[in-house]
């Protein structure tokens, strides 16, 4: 598993972006690590990789924002909510197979909708409020070129 030290909230959106240029459509990233963790900092970078002008906010009460205004469509969805089940009347596969990137925030609630090629990223705090480290766990040859691309 390839890891990164980010030391700023810059450094996380600059991530986002680099990664974000080399997606395509029906990618999918599931990002996972503790509340404040830098999940949507990182998916701001994401958009702006994307070309999305719009603001990109947590989906946590709505469990997926749609913004449609980029190079590619993203799918932001935070799947906290399906705790207890639902996941399949939410038809995911349908973004999942889309034009667009899903990015999916606690995807341990909907991992049998899961397709099998995708790229998990491990938000790790650190004891510096700045500083996270991040792991890269890819699923698929895709996505292995990916990470090596943005961690070498």
């Amino acid at each position: 598993m390839q890891k990164l030290t980010l030391e700023s909230r810059d450094e996380t959106i600059a991530l986002g972006e680099k990664i974000g240029r080399l997606l395509k459509a029906g990618d999918v990233l599931v990002l996972d690590g503790d509340l404040g963790a830098g999940k949507t900092t990182f998916t701001k970078g994401l958009a702006k990789g994307l070309d999305i002008p719009d603001l990109i906010k947590s989906p946590t009460f709505t469990i997926i924002r749609e913004y449609q205004d980029g190079r590619l469509p993203l799918y932001h969805m935070d799947a906290y909510r399906l705790e207890n089940g639902g996941a399949e009347d939410l038809g995911l596969e349908e973004y999942f197979d889309s034009d667009g990137v899903s990015v999916v925030e606690w995807a341990q609630f909907v991992e049998d909708e899961l397709p099998s090629d995708f790229l998990a990223i491990h938000f790790k705090r650190t004891d510096d409020e700045n500083t996270r480290v991040l792991e890269f766990e890819p699923h698929g040859e895709h996505f292995t070129t990916l990470v090596a691309q943005v961690t070498n």
